[in-house]
């Protein structure tokens, strides 16, 4: 059984909701990201989603495209973030780790490289923002093969017809992206992304992750009423822009149990 299945299981058997936080891998450097992970786990972290950092992250808004910058400079690649989570496995080998990046990265790589190399460093899960499930279909049954699992986003405007293409190719969880545009955007409707979930849930029995516009506590605990995973981003990345190095963990594990607290409540 997969880390990504086990851990939906024993939350679900708790009647809890997942909390998934994101941070770009190699922001500010590569060791204190390795900190942060355990930093995560400590605080509250069921799921960590890895950023792999990109010079041209069109998904995401200023505050993860200003990280993947920071990561850039630092000389940091596909291959050093490969070697930031075996790092980090040496102690922990139960914690789910999802990579979330584009896809050219990975083509320079090469599919089987890159798979085999993620399957040593015991990722779970891959999100590739950039690769719609019709342009999956080489990459996704090496991921399969090798106990990684496909994970894809679903928007506020995906239709019937696509939620169920994107179902039937995704494993471990789904992504929900709760607003248009990019990361960091404004406020949630919670009425309509509970509509939306509602309707997803028709075609499948995926856990449903809820990202975009969770900002603080408060939008966390609505979020985790409507859903089966809170996924926090920008707001955590932005927290490690704004603070000095040697806080950056006291802060980040603050930030952390406020959430943790407020989903558990």
């Amino acid at each position: 059984m997969s880390l990504l299945k086990t851990c939906f299981d024993n939350l679900q058997a708790q009647k809890r909701t997942a909390l998934i936080p994101f941070i770009t891998a190699g922001d500010p450097n590569e060791e204190l990201t390795v900190a942060l992970m355990h930093t995560l786990v400590k605080t509250g972290a069921d799921i960590i989603e890895l950023g792999i950092p990109f010079s041209d992250p069109m998904a995401d808004g200023p505050v993860i495209q200003r990280a993947s910058e920071r990561a850039l400079k630092q000389g940091t690649s596909l291959t050093s973030v490969l070697n930031m989570v075996k790092t980090f496995r040496s102690q922990n080998h139960t914690t789910p780790i999802v990579f979330m990046g584009y896809l050219n990265p990975i083509e320079i790589m090469g599919y089987e490289n890159f798979v085999k190399a993620a399957q040593s460093a015991e990722i779970d899960g891959l999100l590739v923002v950039d690769l719609p499930p019709e342009e999956a279909t080489e990459l996704n049954p090496l991921l399969r093969s090798h106990a990684i699992a496909p994970i894809f986003l679903l928007a506020p405007t995906t239709t019937d017809d696509r939620i169920k293409r994107i179902c039937s190719q995704a494993n471990g969880y789904l992504y929900y992206v709760s607003l248009k545009g990019v990361t960091g955007s404004a406020d949630l409707d919670i009425d309509s992304v509970n509509n939306k979930i509602s309707q997803i849930k028709q075609y499948t029995n995926l856990p449903i992750g809820v990202g975009f516009g969770i900002k603080n506590a408060e939008t966390a605990a609505k979020v985790a009423k409507i859903s089966d995973a809170v996924i926090v981003g920008s707001a955590l990345v932005q927290l490690i822009e704004t603070t000095p190095v040697e806080n950056l963990l006291q802060v980040v594990a603050n930030f952390m149990t406020e959430l943790r607290q407020a989903i558990d409540a």
